[in-house]
């Protein structure tokens, strides 16, 4: 994502949640915000399953056929 169009926002978070992000923020060098970042574009941005699965098979190389580009132009 791009910093220059960042926005401000206030979060309302459960004390417990709160403590937890600063503490999670001290033992890995990472800015609260940006965990919360993190945790948000994980949860927004995440694969489908399908898309999940399709990676996993191109990865292992099961079901790999031999793609001729000139096929395209018939």
């Amino acid at each position: 994502m791009n910093a220059t169009n960042r926005k401000a926002t206030t979060v309302r978070l459960p004390d417990y949640m709160l403590l937890d992000l600063r503490n999670e923020a001290r033992r890995t060098g990472v800015s609260i915000n940006k965990l919360i970042e993190n945790a948000l574009e994980e949860s927004l941005y995440r694969p489908n399953a399908e898309t999940l699965a399709a990676i996993e098979e191109a990865r292992s190389g099961m079901e790999m056929e031999d793609f001729d580009p000139d096929e395209l132009n018939q």
